[in-house]
Order: C-alpha cells, then sequence, then structure tokens
C-alpha cells in the first residue's frame, strides 16, 4: 500500500487555514481535513483542566503521528497546523520526513488577522500576531506560498492545485 499525500497548510491563526483545507477537500474527494484545532478537542476530552489532570506530552507530538498513522493507511489529507514554537515545528518536520508532504505556506497581512480576530469573537486578540514572531521566520521551505487575503481563497485554492498537479507530473 502506498503512503497517502499530505497537504500541510502552516499558518498563524485567523489566516484562512480551515477555510482554505475545506475547500481543498470539495475539490480533491479523495482527500479528508485534519485539523490541529480538531484534534486539541480530543485532547481536551481526555484531560481534567480544571483540576490540572494534564496530558504531559504536546498535543502535536500526538498529531503529527496520528498524521502520520493516516499517511501509512493510505489515506490523504489536508492538514492545516500552526507551527507556533520550536518543538512543534522540528516534530512536524522529523515525524514527516519519509511522507508525501506538500508544505503550503498561509500568510494574511497583520491588520487583516486582527480584524478576523475580531469579527469571530471566539479568537484570543492578539493570537496571531504573537504567532506571527515565529511563524514563517524559520526559514521554513514551502512547496507554494499563498496570501489569503490579497489573492482570496478560490485563488490560493487554484494556485495550491496547479503547483500540486506540477509537483505530482
Amino acid at each position: 500500500m502506498s503512503k497517502g499525500r499530505i497537504i500541510l497548510l502552516n499558518g498563524v491563526s485567523s489566516s484562512g487555514k480551515s477555510t482554505l483545507s475545506k475547500k481543498l477537500v470539495e475539490k480533491l474527494p479523495d482527500y479528508f481535513h485534519l485539523s490541529i484545532d480538531d484534534f486539541d478537542c480530543v485532547i481536551e476530552k481526555m484531560e481534567n483542566r480544571d483540576q490540572n489532570k494534564l496530558i504531559p506530552v504536546p498535543t502535536e507530538y500526538f498529531f503529527h503521528r496520528s498524521i502520520a498513522m493516516f499517511s501509512n493507511k493510505g489515506v490523504n489529507l489536508v492538514v492545516d497546523q500552526v507551527m507556533h514554537d520550536r518543538f512543534t515545528l522540528d516534530d512536524c518536520l522529523e515525524t514527516l520526513n519519509k511522507y508525501p508532504v506538500f508544505f503550503v505556506g498561509v500568510h494574511c497581512p497583520l491588520e487583516e488577522l486582527e480584524r478576523r480576530e475580531a469579527v469571530r469573537g471566539d479568537r484570543v486578540i492578539g493570537q496571531a500576531k504573537n504567532q506571527l514572531t515565529f511563524v514563517h521566520q524559520q526559514n521554513e521551505r514551502y512547496d507554494i506560498n499563498v496570501d489569503t487575503y490579497q489573492v482570496g481563497i478560490e485563488n490560493c485554492v487554484d494556485k495550491i492545485m496547479e503547483r500540486l498537479a506540477a509537483v505530482n507530473q
């Protein structure tokens, strides 16, 4: 069985990764969406955060290995992730080193990120700005970079699909 392909979107909170992921899955019916946010909900249900009963391992550790597990079974994924610190970035790259990963850098101007945080109402104001101090600052090597504000989600999807097709030839 061949490994499932992985389209991994990395960007700060509110940059449009989840929306972009869902649109990609619509156009790539043999792919499934997996989000660090959804995965964190699973971990949160296991823990009792009110009583400080926490799993003593970063959520990303389990998340990256789950991505690998799906790929090992031939499942294609569109993954949205925030590689927000050195551990997360290094663990992702090390864990998925031998997997067919297509890396996408998802960008958006700070002013728009702050506007999206305020409008959504479910975000910590300033989270995206804080994440920008690390995300996209580590000389990450992306197969493609997209800006959800400058060109819009649909155009980003088209650009990703075009580049993905070119890489897979």
